[in-house]
């Protein structure tokens, strides 16, 4: 009985064993579909960026196939052969691109193919497919260290400025900090408004053709008729000029204006003899 028991149990172990085996082997072979029909893909990248032999390849968001292979053909080429399910195969055209890329922030490379927007041809078996640049890790660290330093540059910036609104004598911080010059600026807005509105009400005076301005401006009678005075006063004066000259050549008006040019040039003559004797005046006192 002893030995039957240990017999019963040594069976169970093994088909056991050999159950857990076949399902090891059929998730496997599903996962690389080996139970189905597959077609290859190649495609060549300047870095696979920790993509391995083994990852998943995607399709619109689908597990198509997996990486069967990397080989590394120079310092700047890699090429990556694709084992993808045979049921795809009709929807990439020859213009698809393949790009790496990760599953989730920290999980494992993924090898996306992305359809084409052009081609209706369906891509041929063992044929590259274009490639995009894969997103570099250095790449993102870069940028996200470019953008942390220009937020240090305009944080200090920010604290300079505010710094000086505080402490300066800017018109701006005295518009914040000084009481006096706010009112100050107060109260030249409010004359400003006032200045505006009595412009506003002057244009609408200007323009209702009432006042003698307001014609002056729009009539064109009143215009013309100013323009004819001007002219007549023009012809008065020169008139008057050439009477002026005329009565001091006159006989009786002669004299009259030759003693009233020696009266002016005496007093001229006075003037110049005055100011002559001040100078003279001066420079005795400037030697004593």
């Amino acid at each position: 009985m002893k030995e039957k028991g240990i017999a019963w149990k040594l069976g169970m172990f093994v088909i056991i064993g050999l159950a857990l085996f076949v399902l090891a082997i059929y998730f496997v072979g599903k996962q690389k579909n080996i139970f189905g029909g597959t077609f290859n893909l190649q495609a060549q990248f300047k870095s696979v960026n920790g993509l391995k032999v083994g990852n998943n390849i995607r399709f619109a968001g689908i597990d198509i196939g997996t990486v069967s292979a990397i080989e590394l053909m120079s310092d700047t080429s890699v090429i990556v052969e694709m084992t993808i399910k045979n049921d795809i195969h009709k929807f990439i055209k020859t213009d698809a691109k393949a790009g790496i890329g990760s599953d989730g922030l920290m999980g494992d490379k993924v090898l996306t193919l992305y359809s084409g927007n052009t081609s209706l041809q369906t891509i041929q078996d063992n044929a590259f497919v274009s490639t995009r640049n894969a997103l570099e890790i250095e790449d993102i660290m870069r940028s996200v260290k470019t953008s942390v330093d220009n937020a240090g540059i305009i944080t200090a910036q920010l604290a300079q400025f505010t710094y000086k609104m505080n402490n300066g004598k800017g018109a701006l911080s005295k518009l914040i900090t000084d009481e006096s010059f706010s009112e100050s600026l107060k109260a030249t807005l409010a004359n400003l408004e006032t200045s505006s509105e009595e412009f506003a009400k002057f244009t609408i005076k200007m323009n209702n053709n009432k006042g003698a301005l307001s014609k002056l401006m729009s009539d064109e009678k009143l215009g013309n008729k100013i323009d004819s005075t001007i002219t007549n006063l023009q012809s008065g004066t020169k008139g008057l000029s050439e009477n002026m000259e005329a009565a001091k050549k006159n006989i009786f008006f002669r004299g009259y204006f030759k003693s009233k040019k020696k009266a002016e040039d005496k007093k001229k003559a006075d003037e110049k003899k005055k100011v002559e004797e001040r100078k003279k005046k001066d420079s005795l006192e400037k030697k004593q």
